[in-house]
């Protein structure tokens, strides 16, 4: 007796219809577009808020600053007449050297000071690195304006600290807000104790990323911790130290807020324009004097002209000494 088996073939698939092919050619569209375009939307509220907030008043001052320009609305083109003012302006040559003075008494030190606290606090022996961390912090932490009726008190002609401490070595009492080496001194003090351990804190982040095996192979072949600083932290170290460079040399251009609170609100800086920065006389011309609106919008792109030129000159020379 035989048996017979038959074996059951599938019977082929029905064509998907109109609609579900419609439906996946979209689903498959649609991804394409998110994949490729999803990363734009997502950065695109911040250049967004940078174009409304930061490209159309750079523009619009470029702008102003080639008419004669107040602040009620009228206006004439003059061209290149303001920055050509610039050049003979004798009130513009001395915010430059004021600006120029307080920011090499200001960001020299504080640089240096910051890569040896950054240092200290990146060694594996200290203890309570964390509250150290935290304290080095708080001064940046605190109001300018408490900052500035501090030392203002500190510097102080008749009874502040500073005079106290140099009338027991036979000096006599420093007018600090009267000279200008005196008021740029004060000034950069301010500006040295409220920004160093921001630096400090950027600099040990960049000490943290160096690999510790460079240090233990280095402690194993003989090398000093000085010497160990020097070959290995500081090449090292390079991008980051460029990147607070160039960030102090963008605050040390328009420092205003410490000198105009050190002179009590004085927008000149001092009787004779001791301590006036470049961003203090922007101000008087842009917004105190309502007739020189489009000098002021002049003087603003100066500033920044001066800020690429400086930055740069600060990158390759930082770049250079640490090859």
């Amino acid at each position: 007796m035989s048996l017979s088996a038959t074996t059951a073939r599938p019977s082929p698939a029905a064509p998907p219809s109109p609609d579900v092919d419609r439906r996946r050619r979209r689903g498959r569209l649609l991804n394409r577009l998110d994949v490729k375009y999803s990363p734009y939307l997502y950065i695109a509220p911040f250049f967004l808020i940078f174009g409304i907030f930061g490209l159309y008043p750079m523009l619009r001052t470029a702008w102003m600053s080639l008419h004669d320009w107040d602040m009620i609305g009228e206006h004439t083109f003059i061209g290149f007449d303001n920055y050509t003012r610039l050049v003979s302006d004798e009130y513009f040559w001395n915010a430059l050297v004021n600006t120029f003075g307080i920011f090499a008494l200001s960001t020299i030190p504080q640089l240096l000071l910051a890569l040896f606290l950054a240092n200290l606090l990146n060694r594996s022996l200290l203890r309570a690195k964390t509250f150290f961390r935290m304290a080095i912090f708080m001064p940046n932490v605190v109001s300018v304006a408490a900052v500035a009726i501090v030392f203002g008190m500190l510097f102080q002609r008749e009874f502040g600290l500073f005079n106290w401490l140099l009338s027991f070595v036979g000096v006599d009492p420093v007018d600090w807000d009267g000279h200008r080496w005196s008021s740029w001194t004060a000034i950069s003090s301010m500006v040295n104790w409220r920004w160093t351990g921001y630096n400090t804190l950027i600099l040990l982040a960049g000490m943290q990323a160096i690999p510790k095996d460079l240090y233990e192979a280095a402690e194993i072949d003989g090398a000093s911790p000085w010497r160990q600083f020097w070959q290995i932290t500081l090449p090292m170290l390079k991008p980051t130290f460029i990147f607070v460079v160039i960030l102090s040399t963008i605050g040390g251009m328009q420092l205003f807020t410490e000198p105009l609170l050190f002179g009590n609100g004085n927008i000149i800086g001092g009787n004779q324009r001791e301590f006036q920065t470049l961003a203090m006389y922007m101000y008087e011309m842009g917004i105190v004097n309502l007739n020189t609106a489009g000098y002021g919008a002049a003087v603003a792109w100066a500033i920044f002209m001066i800020i690429i030129v400086v930055s740069l000159f600060n990158f390759l020379l930082v770049r250079r000494s640490a090859k």
